[in-house]
């Protein structure tokens, strides 16, 4: 597996970029710009990123592609279409974002957001992207949610098969789809059957922890690794077994200094000291 942190950290030019995240014990960077960047400026940092040889995992969208609002949709299809060419261009190995919202927050919790005409909507989003953009280099993936489609490995699985496109893949962040006390109390049993559905699928995968809080009623708690009780060992091999260039990205952290911290204790954590990031066993 190859460890990184969604932070491109502060920098003042790609190859600063490049270096920090290298030093930090990156081997894998979320792409720092977007396809509306000038080409010149995004060559630059595929440039940076070769020669510190790292590799580019993922290109993000984060936008409501299937939003009720005419104008917000339009928008987000646009921009969804444009990060999925920009993504093929540099060779990311994926291109991710949430299927969508049927409310007014883009990634907000709303139980139509589980009703069928929202799921159609997603698959024809999913659908057009890809047909529009045509890649031929990366995948296009869906990141699961505690809310909306798909927020489990069988809903991801129908999801793959109604979608029915080649470039159709997987991005695994398996916190997000923790949302109920059997996959939280038998994490274990929970990752060993997403990896067994959608392993052979996977592009990248986040990397973060989830804690009970112990406040009436069941409350889950996503929160930085090692401040949860995730089975963070068992997931670092599971995903290393099913592709050692796997990309585990850390995320929604604050700042440069919890990136920086997070990212040494999960380097200590998982492959000791030394040697290249390899999973414990």
């Amino acid at each position: 597996m190859k460890l990184g942190i969604s932070s491109p950290l502060e920098h003042h030019s790609p190859s600063q970029w490049a270096r920090q995240q290298k030093e930090l014990g990156c081997e894998a960077v979320v792409f720092p710009v977007d396809c509306k960047a000038e080409d010149s400026l995004v060559d630059e940092y595929v440039k940076a990123a070769q020669e510190y040889d790292l590799q580019i995992a993922e290109v993000g969208i984060w936008r409501n592609a299937i939003s009720k609002d005419e104008a917000e949709r339009s928008a987000a299809m646009e921009y969804s279409i444009g990060q999925l060419k920009l993504a093929d261009r540099i060779h990311a190995r994926c291109c991710v974002n949430v299927s969508g919202s049927a409310g007014a927050r883009w990634d907000g919790a709303y139980a139509e957001n589980f009703s069928r005409k929202t799921r159609d909507a997603a698959v024809r989003m999913i659908q057009e992207v890809i047909d529009e953009a045509k890649p031929q280099n990366t995948w296009f993936t869906i990141e699961p949610m505690p809310w909306m489609i798909p927020s489990g490995p069988e809903e991801y699985v129908k999801l793959l098969e109604d979608v029915a496109r080649d470039r159709f893949a997987v991005h695994m962040d398996i916190i997000n789809m923790i949302n109920c006390p059997e996959r939280y109390f038998f994490a274990e049993d929970f990752l060993k059957r997403c990896f067994d559905l959608l392993g052979d699928r996977i592009r990248s995968c986040h990397l973060k922890d989830i804690l009970l809080g112990q406040e009436f009623t069941f409350r889950l708690l996503e929160c930085a690794c090692g401040e949860g009780t995730f089975c963070l060992e068992e997931y670092a091999r599971l995903a290393h077994e099913c592709d050692p260039d796997m990309p585990m990205i850390i995320e929604h952290l604050h700042g440069d200094s919890e990136y920086r911290r997070s990212m040494e204790y999960v380097k200590k954590r998982l492959k000791g000291t030394g040697g290249n990031v390899s999973p414990l066993r």
